[in-house]
């Protein structure tokens, strides 16, 4: 029974995948399965991070950024991972820190699925697939500055948890930080999520202006200049529109 029950969880999934934006009653049509069996399944994937829904249908489901985690391999032919590999790695080579490509996995957060490392003895690390909450990092302030206004409420507006003394908790400042952020064109996150780890961040973002992606330069807390930031800020945002702009030709 359990064995049948992973596997229809793998074929909902691969029928999302197939037919995304996709509606209970559409999956339930094409497996023959009650309602009520299909909606568990859809949850049960969606609590995993593999499924979420439609942003402009809730009633509607799509494939989760996890997705893209599980083989970083699957991104290589990708436009937007083709966008963005050699921009990263000129970036890198400009900074010397280390560069991230996250996606948004709302409403939850962010998920990495791609990095460029330095090659500094001490340097933050994010694994492929690691999680990371919208309001406390750069990559997510970078996205949640450029999403539609009740998007951007939604998340102002429910619990914004705290990870450190740092940590942006109330809905207020959060609003405020993200007009900053919408104005100088990047985020910046100095041990708000974890201690002794900072980013700058930018997003990438559609034909629309709807962010796709978030690309960062993590660095430790120890070689956080606040002179340095203007800079840093500038070519992390350059880098950015360049992958868009690469996305988008």
């Amino acid at each position: 029974m359990e064995m049948k029950s992973v596997t229809r969880s793998l074929r909902v999934l691969e029928a999302v995948a197939r037919h995304q934006p996709v509606t209970v009653g559409e999956l339930t049509k094409i497996f023959g399965l009650p309602k009520s069996t299909v909606q568990r399944t859809l949850v049960t994937l969606s609590e995993a991070g593999w499924l979420r829904a439609n942003r402009e249908d809730t009633t509607r489901w799509e494939v989760g950024a996890r997705v893209l985690a599980v083989r970083p391999a699957a991104l290589q032919g990708s436009s937007l991972f083709a966008a963005a590999r050699e921009p990263m790695i000129r970036l890198r080579d400009a900074v010397n820190e280390t560069i991230h490509l996250s996606v948004p996995d709302a409403p939850h957060g962010m998920v990495v699925v791609d990095r460029v490392d330095c090659d500094h003895a001490v340097r933050t690390f994010h694994a492929i697939g690691d999680t990371s909450p919208l309001h406390a990092t750069a990559a997510g302030n970078a996205v949640l500055a450029h999403l539609g206004k009740s998007e951007m409420e939604e998340v102002a507006a429910g619990t914004l948890e705290g990870y450190g003394e740092e940590t942006i908790t109330d809905p207020g400042q959060l609003r405020a930080e993200l007009r900053r952020v919408r104005e100088r064109g990047y985020a910046v996150n100095r041990n708000q999520y974890l201690q002794g780890v900072c980013a700058i961040a930018a997003p990438v973002l559609d034909g629309e202006g709807t962010p796709l992606a978030a690309l960062s330069a993590s660095l430790p807390d120890s070689r956080f200049e606040p002179g340095r930031l203007p800079e840093l800020g500038r070519l992390v945002a350059e880098t950015a529109a360049e992958i868009t702009a690469r996305h988008l030709a």
